[in-house]
């Protein structure tokens, strides 16, 4: 039975490997806007065909819909960097619902300190990062949303040191963004973090979640 389950559902993430890793080295741009905003969504697009597959009940679903939101949001940040965003923000939101609808029973004070910590500490950050541009409350705003999905991540009953470390990821990630755009790291630095960062996030959180549900809650 193991064996088949992992026949028929390997493939999701072998190719969302496969987009994601040949992304990353022709994400300069040179192939083309559309196909080239195709490929990037594909790489989670594929993450997303796992969950729907892997998945049961009611957190199969949202973590499904969040990978979904999440694909989607890869490609029309694209074209439209807030539109981009808020697709982020409502995937978040979906994640904070599936976090906290799981949080772990008896979490240690310093699990609680590091959640408290994400959830202070990424907009602030972000709003250091970003002010004085326009729309600097858009991205402390954003990373308010962002903040409370790592630290109920953080805090779930889903496996840290996947499901926690990915949203981390998911963190730096975004931050990174935030830099470059207000041209506090090179674009260069920040091309070569940015994507490894998100993607190895959306593949811990979604692979934690997956076989968590499978095997059943600590």
């Amino acid at each position: 039975m193991p064996k088949r389950a992992l026949i028929e559902h390997r493939p999701y993430l072998l190719l969302s490997l496969l987009f994601a890793i040949t992304y990353f080295f022709v994400m300069d741009g040179k192939v083309g806007g559309s196909w080239l905003a195709l490929w990037k969504g594909a790489g989670v697009g594929f993450l997303a065909v796992y969950a729907a597959h892997r998945g049961m009940g009611r957190e199969g679903a949202l973590i499904a819909s969040v990978m979904t939101l999440g694909a989607l949001a890869d490609v029309v940040i694209e074209f439209n960097f807030l539109a981009g965003g808020a697709l982020f923000g409502v995937a978040h939101l979906i994640a904070i619902w599936l976090f906290l609808s799981n949080r772990r029973e008896r979490p240690t004070g310093s699990q609680n300190a590091a959640g408290v910590a994400l959830l202070i500490g990424t907009p602030l950050l972000a709003a250091l990062l970003t002010y004085p541009l326009e729309n600097w409350y858009l991205a402390a705003l954003y990373a308010l949303i962002l903040g409370i999905m790592a630290g109920s991540a953080w805090t779930s009953s889903f496996p840290r040191y996947r499901v926690g470390v990915g949203a981390v990821l998911f963190v730096v990630s975004d931050l990174a963004i935030f830099a470059r755009e207000a041209e506090r790291i090179p674009l260069e630095l920040a091309e070569w973090l940015v994507w490894p960062l998100y993607y190895s996030a959306q593949f811990l959180i979604v692979t934690g979640v997956i076989q968590t549900i499978r095997k059943g809650k600590d």
